[in-house]
């Protein structure tokens, strides 16, 4: 536990003295303003076409922020020799990956945290925010977009020899999950025969974190009505009272698959040197 916690504070501090990681945060900031100037014409309640289009603004920026901070975190170690010289000492390999978890997702979500902050004050001072359900819709998207897509980066830097590669990758992985998905999905289901298409599209919605929790959000802001029929058993149980509780279950699960794969590369890493 001790290691543990001295891997995931000094994660912070290097995530803090990261110019990146300030850049993020200035993009973020802005971006984060530019929808409140979208929301500029009064409170905003539930699903609407502003939400809507807020949801896809925050899909294309924040996977492809936390796939970068993520992966790099790790290349940079093996770049520049720092996990040969940790492996000599007795560190357990899960605390270590467990501690970078940790001390990334602190990083990350002050800097989301400090966008939706800055956005919230703003809003207040000019009578144009969010009602406080819809704000901490938007923010809890965001902390399941940072959590899922930080375990992807974690994999993707576990399998990149260096930050290029690893950018790379990203760039690939982001394109597909989040601006390629529905055309790729919808080219898929249209050729398979119609009693396949449900089931398929659930299992293929739980590989795609982007999706699984972008459809949860909307359907949680009252837009369920937009997915279509073939989302209706969504909609019914995301809305029921175990929804919350199966999302959440969901969620660790992925998290957890990802950190047991990552785990097993590193420490076959560590064994053959």
């Amino acid at each position: 536990m001790a290691n543990m916690l001295h891997v995931a504070m000094r994660e912070i501090r290097i995530g803090f003295r990261n110019p990146w990681s300030y850049s993020f945060m200035a993009l973020f900031s802005v971006f984060s303003l530019s929808l409140l100037l979208m929301n500029a014409r009064g409170v905003v309640e539930g699903y609407s076409g502003t939400t809507g289009s807020m949801i896809s603004l925050i899909l294309y920026l924040l996977p492809l922020m936390t796939l970068f901070l993520g992966s790099f975190s790790l290349t940079a170690e093996k770049e520049e020799g720092s996990w040969q010289l940790l492996s000599t000492y007795p560190l357990k390999t899960f605390s270590y990956i467990v501690g970078k978890y940790a001390g990334l997702t602190v990083v990350l979500l002050t800097i989301v945290a400090f966008g939706y902050g800055l956005m919230g004050a703003v809003g207040l001072v000019a009578g144009a925010g969010f009602s406080l359900q819809t704000y901490l819709l938007f923010l809890a998207f965001s902390a399941g977009l940072v959590l899922l897509f930080l375990a992807l980066a974690m994999i993707v830097g576990s399998l990149s020899r260096n930050r290029w590669q690893a950018m790379t990758i990203c760039v690939a992985l982001w394109f597909f999950l989040v601006i390629g998905w529905s055309t790729i999905l919808i080219s898929l289901l249209d050729s398979l025969p119609y009693p396949w298409i449900k089931p398929l599209l659930v299992a293929l919605t739980f590989c795609n974190p982007a999706e699984l929790v972008r459809l949860f959000v909307v359907i949680k802001l009252g837009g369920g009505a937009v997915l279509g029929p073939e989302y209706y058993n969504w909609v019914q149980w995301a809305q029921g009272p175990s929804g919350t509780l199966v999302f959440l279950g969901g969620c660790a699960a992925m998290i957890a698959l990802a950190g047991t794969l990552v785990c097993w590369i590193w420490e076959r890493r560590r064994s053959h040197g």
